[in-house]
């Protein structure tokens, strides 16, 4: 005799909360890369040329794959750094000017020593690792040991880099004009630029760190909640600071690349950070409240966020549609991660 309720109870686990939470947004993922294209076939549809738009798509073709590669490889460094800190139920605000120091200091010391990588200049990339390591140092500090929240102690900390930056270049541009530091995005593996597989290896970097540490279990174990880890023995104000000064790592990562990509360092290249990688952050799936959510979530954030830029101008969208969309995939990605029977209140 077949059970009546298997099919329903099925049916229910498919849907169930935790699922749709983990695979949404690879499915809004896919749902993107579906969707612009059958916009601008409607539009080529409308036009009369609907068969040459199956033969050359302006979204579906290796340019504007690279395109997005390009525009998305420094947010993804900087989100995954953001990752790390959201994961033990914190919240990081100053990469935008933790990027603007690290580049200003990249830049400024690649030229001091010669403005090229076959000379002593390439000491600038590590330097430039050193100072957002230690900025994220501070940044923890001030969050640990002063008791502040975490979101208003970050958020100093990136108003403080970015006077710093202003101080440093004194409001003018510094270019980087090495072309084997250009190489970044000018050397092209398969069609792609080598930045692209750069930031490939910090991801892949990061998710050993994440999976495969004792570091990275600590951080899961923290957001989790933080008196239970208190309660197995571990140290969390260690690992907290760890975390920022991980993450200030990462956002130095990130400076460097997007450095490579303009070739110029100045007080806005952090400019805009904050917005898109706690965006793609959240977007992806690494819940606000930590202990859930990971890198992977992280790269698949970022991609949704430049698919979204990248795919409205394609196809001739208003540029103001952006950040509104955008602005309702975190409502309903927040919505989604937040089991609201176990919150009385939102504060």
């Amino acid at each position: 005799m077949v059970d009546a309720t298997a099919k329903p109870a099925f049916v229910l686990r498919l849907l169930s909360r935790n699922r749709i939470v983990k695979w949404a947004p690879l499915l809004v993922l896919s749902a993107l890369v579906l969707f612009f294209p059958l916009i601008e076939w409607l539009e080529d549809f409308r036009a009369g040329d609907a068969h040459a738009y199956l033969i050359d798509s302006r979204f579906f073709s290796v340019r504007n794959a690279a395109r997005i590669g390009i525009s998305a490889t420094p947010a993804l460094i900087v989100a995954i750094g953001a990752t790390f800190i959201i994961i033990m139920g914190s919240i990081d605000l100053s990469m935008e000017g933790t990027v603007s120091v690290c580049a200003v200091v990249f830049a400024s010391v690649f030229i001091g020593l010669g403005g090229t990588m076959l000379s002593w200049a390439w000491l600038a990339l590590p330097l430039s690792m050193v100072a957002g390591a230690m900025i994220g140092f501070v940044n923890g500090l001030v969050h640990v040991k002063l008791k502040i929240p975490s979101f208003m102690a970050s958020l100093a900390i990136g108003f403080v880099g970015t006077g710093l930056a202003l101080l440093l270049t004194r409001g003018d541009r510094i270019r980087v004009e090495d072309p084997v530091f250009r190489a970044l995005l000018t050397e092209r593996w398969f069609n792609f630029p080598v930045m692209v597989y750069i930031a490939l290896v910090f991801l892949l970097v990061a998710w050993f760190i994440q999976s495969r540490t004792r570091l990275g279990r600590n951080f899961y174990a923290v957001g989790g909640g933080e008196e239970l880890a208190h309660a197995s023995g571990l140290n969390v104000e260690r690992i907290r600071l760890l975390g920022f000064t991980l993450a200030g790592t990462f956002f130095s990562v990130g400076a460097l690349l997007a450095v490579g990509r303009i070739g110029i360092a100045e007080t806005a290249t952090g400019n805009n950070f904050m917005f898109v990688s706690i965006t793609a952050v959240v977007v992806g799936g690494t819940a606000l409240w930590g202990g859930i959510g990971g890198v992977w979530n992280t790269l698949a954030g970022v991609l949704i966020v430049n698919v979204i830029n990248n795919g409205m101008v394609v196809v001739g969208l208003p540029d103001f549609l952006q950040d509104a969309v955008l602005g309702i995939l975190v409502i309903t990605a927040v919505v989604l991660s937040t089991d609201r029977k176990s919150i009385s209140f939102v504060k």
